[in-house]
């Protein structure tokens, strides 16, 4: 557990910049936002806080706050995933209103929504797998450790490339509305896979399970466009959630 006595800091990294890209997103409406997201931001938050605060435990001798904390945790960890799934009608809601208000969401078309519902499935997906391999490996601390660390760069992705889009488009690189909103996307995709080969590096962790989940994901995540462009996906989401 020695290799581990400041990952507590290191978690500080993907934290600020979850923060930092969710800012206008949330804060910036923030009376406007339904309760499912207020839910689903503050236990994806707070789950987040309790992997700084869990190593944190661990590796300073509080090992029963640890126990302790965990055991809360992996009910949190339940609660991120099932708010995230609550939310998923919210994409075909967007996908309708984009539709309606063309002008309004400018380079933001339907097929963008419908492939943030795909890539938001299976990121909930894998973060709901990540967990249950955390508890499965609880008596192996390295790999226990590892699995939990991998949920935070599986679930970066929507407030980081939400973030950057937003940057993009107030420093007006292209003009509204005939801007390349992939191309922040991208940029944000590649810097979560950068942290998760440091971090994977820096705790000798590269050849992980965990490691290779996080990294598919958000791998995938770059198919957003052409799965959100695919006609038969359309209506399979349109099928099954209901806006």
């Amino acid at each position: 557990m020695k290799q581990y006595k400041n990952l507590h800091i290191w978690m500080l990294i993907p934290l600020v910049l979850m923060q930092l890209g969710i800012l206008k997103d949330y804060w910036g409406d923030f009376t406007e936002n339904s309760w499912s997201v207020h839910i689903h931001y503050w236990t994806g938050t707070i789950w987040y806080l309790y992997l700084i605060i869990q190593p944190y435990y661990a590796t300073h001798g509080q090992m029963d706050k640890h126990r302790t904390n965990g055991i809360i945790g992996m009910f949190l960890g339940g609660g991120v995933c099932l708010t995230a799934f609550s939310m998923l009608n919210r994409d075909l809601a967007r996908v309708q209103m984009s539709m309606e208000m063309r002008e309004q969401f400018g380079p933001f078309e339907p097929w963008f929504f419908y492939g943030v519902a795909v890539i938001e499935i299976v990121m909930i997906t894998s973060f709901g797998y990540a967990v249950i391999m955390s508890i499965l490996q609880r008596k192996n601390t390295e790999n226990h450790a590892w699995w939990l660390i991998s949920t935070v760069f599986i679930i970066m992705e929507p407030a980081v490339t939400r973030g950057l889009q937003y940057l993009y488009i107030i420093l007006r690189f292209e003009k509204w509305p005939d801007v390349n909103i992939m191309l922040p996307f991208y940029v944000g995709q590649m810097l979560i896979i950068l942290l998760i080969l440091l971090t994977a590096i820096k705790y000798g962790k590269l050849k992980h399970p965990a490691t290779y989940l996080a990294i598919g994901v958000n791998l995938f995540s770059c198919l957003l466009e052409p799965m959100g462009r695919s006609k038969s996906i359309q209506t399979y989401l349109e099928l099954f959630i209901k806006a």
